[in-house]
């Protein structure tokens, strides 16, 4: 759990320069400091070679035997993984086993053999290479970081196939904090965690696998610090803040003392958390706050119940589709969606339909590559126009709304007519269900993902086709801003604290309090503390956000009240800057959380 406490102070030295600083991603939280271990990576030298056609049988059955090495190195890993870390991070390696058992890698690899008339160490490095190429150009960030996982697999089945054992990680003879350009989950799994203060790399995001294994860990990590291993020398110390992100090599005596200090009140502050984890979620005045979480697993359905949700208020459909790489049938989607449900105990379960195309493409659907996938056949217009695969889905949620408490939404919504159309989907579903015998709610709520700019503006007209909103900020920001969040050069320019994105919010809010609609805000900024005050101004009191920020979102409501809400609101419209919102939100926060860390003290 990361506290998002930051003292400017710790990172202001005047009498220090020599000490480096570098900003990244903060990936597990905590703070480590110690020697530099630079963790590099043998790459196999891959043998160039002709293959007689005669000999090519072969080379294919060298290749299957390599992918059955490879498999049992990965069954090894993942069971030591399982016993040390738990069987939810075991399943990590699940997604490599597929890969593995993939048949579309496996017939190209064949066929590269028999085309190229080359050795089967080329080609497989050609045909990854293909693969690899194909997910480094994908904007979904989450797909993207997949192409870690494929580099992994590559690497292993490239030492098979030559001979050479892993490089695993060298012995330590002292505890040491680990860099790298990047890490790979058998990377991280082959780690001794008895010998590793913390982890940074230079690339890497916060879903990669990598770092989810180092939070299972309990080692503080900052990924996505560009040029920290250039910047490296040897015998160089490095300090890394796993809660802001920061990385410093060779901090003075002055920034050990303050992160020091930082260390010991961020650790209270997380004891502070989790005592008043059972008590309600309401401000200081009472005001009732309906906290939501977004769970993607019947583990995480059940832990966000556990720590108090009020429901799910997002589980997106299309990690069912994207695990398998394949279009699961309605008896497959069915018996998901019903293990969710069932995980809820009957509270809420908001299932989002399927959010396909674009950059989200699957083998077999004939889907074509676009120059702006964002913005092109994804989401709702890809279900419309493919009745089949949208009603396979649709009996399967209705069969599955059975078993417990559900709500259907629609993701990327810019008219009334595609929630009209998606009705009439709904009503065919029903009787053909009806037909076959199935049960099923027939009063399961559908509501919209106000998403787009479109949206906005006539969320009035669609109030009229919906029963409840949610407001989906990720996407909402880069459409109302024209920026592609994922794109480096203009990166800078996504700015969710940007004044057109207040009056976006403060729009919708209004007219679902008009209209008595249920709306709830869903995104990274529904799960970001500093923004929960202004939020609330704007009109909202429910928020859907990832279960680990659950907790934190009730600590700072209790620190705050109504007063406070219109206060810092009326301030916030009054500015021009995001800048200056970003500003007055994070002051607040801190004031807040650091009285309360003092009154503990005292």
């Amino acid at each position: 759990m990361g506290i998002w406490l930051k003292f400017s102070a710790m990172i202001e030295d005047n009498n220090n320069t020599s000490e480096l600083m570098l900003f990244g991603i903060p990936a597990s939280p905590g703070i480590a400091h110690g020697p530099v271990f630079r963790f590099l990576h043998d790459e196999v030298k891959i043998a160039t070679y002709e293959v007689e056609e005669s000999d090519q049988a072969e080379e294919i059955k060298r290749f299957l035997e390599a992918l059955e090495m490879t498999k049992s190195e990965i069954r090894e890993i993942r069971e030591d993984v399982a016993k040390n870390l738990g069987e939810k991070e075991a399943g990590i390696f699940d997604a490599h086993m597929l890969v593995l058992e993939d048949r579309a890698l496996i017939e190209d690899v064949k066929k590269e053999i028999k085309e190229s008339g080359e050795n089967v160490e080329k080609c497989v490095h050609r045909v990854t290479g293909k693969y690899l190429s194909f997910f480094d150009q994908l904007e979904d960030k989450y797909l993207r970081e997949r192409a870690v996982d494929l580099r992994d697999i590559s690497r292993r089945l490239q030492r098979c196939l030559s001979g050479t054992t892993a490089s695993g990680t060298a012995f330590l003879d002292e505890p040491k904090v680990l860099v790298s350009e990047d890490l790979t989950p058998s990377d991280t799994a082959a780690l001794d965690r008895t010998k590793i203060l913390g982890i940074a790399t230079d690339l890497g995001g916060q879903t990669s696998h990598a770092v989810i294994m180092a939070r299972a860990s309990g080692v503080p990590a900052v990924v996505g610090l560009r040029g920290l291993t250039e910047k490296l020398r040897q015998g160089d110390e490095l300090l890394i803040d796993g809660f802001e992100g920061v990385a410093i090599i060779n901090p003075s005596e002055t920034t050990l003392f303050r992160y020091g200090k930082v260390d010991v009140q961020r650790r209270k502050l997380i004891n502070l958390v989790e005592q008043e984890s059972s008590l309600p979620s309401q401000t200081a005045d009472g005001k009732v706050l309906n906290l939501w979480a977004n769970a993607d697993t019947p583990e995480e359905v059940k832990k966000s119940i556990d720590l108090g949700c009020e429901g799910i208020g997002l589980y997106r459909t299309e990690s069912l589709f994207l695990r398998t790489n394949s279009l699961p049938s309605e008896n497959d989607q069915y018996e998901e969606y019903a293990k969710m449900v069932e995980a809820a105990s009957g509270k809420p379960l908001t299932i989002r339909t399927l959010d396909l195309g674009g950059d989200k493409l699957l083998d077999g659907l004939n889907q074509q590559r676009e120059a702006n996938p964002f913005m092109g056949f994804r989401a709702i217009r890809y279900c419309l126009s493919n009745p089949a695969v949208f009603l396979d889905q649709l009996r399967a949620i209705l069969r599955a709304s059975a078993h417990g408490n559900m709500r259907i939404m629609l993701p990327m919504i810019s008219g009334v007519g595609e929630v009209i159309r998606t009705k009439e989907f709904i009503a065919q579903a029903k009787r053909e269900l009806d037909s076959r015998g199935e049960k099923y709610d027939p009063e399961i709520p559908l509501g919209c993902m106000i998403e787009t700019p479109a949206a906005v503006a006539i969320c009035d007209l669609l109030a009229q086709e919906s029963d409840f909103f949610s407001v989906g900020t990720n996407d909402l920001v880069q459409y109302l801003l024209a920026v592609d969040r994922v794109n480096n050069e203009i990166a800078f320019l996504y700015e969710p604290h940007h004044p057109a994105v207040l009056r976006s919010l403060k729009q919708v809010a209004s007219v679902a309090g008009e209209k008595n609609l249920p709306v709830t805000l869903c995104g990274e900024i529904s799960g970001d503390p500093h923004f929960l005050p202004l939020l609330i101004g704007l009109g909202f009191d429910s928020f859907s956000a990832s279960p680990s920020m659950v907790l934190e979102m009730k600590f700072f409501a209790r620190r705050f009240n109504q007063l406070d809400v219109e206060k810092i609101t009326r301030e916030a419209e009054s500015k021009f800057r995001p800048s200056e919102i970003k500003e007055l939100i994070k002051n607040f926060y801190e004031d807040r959380v650091s009285e309360a860390s003092v009154s503990e003290t005292l």
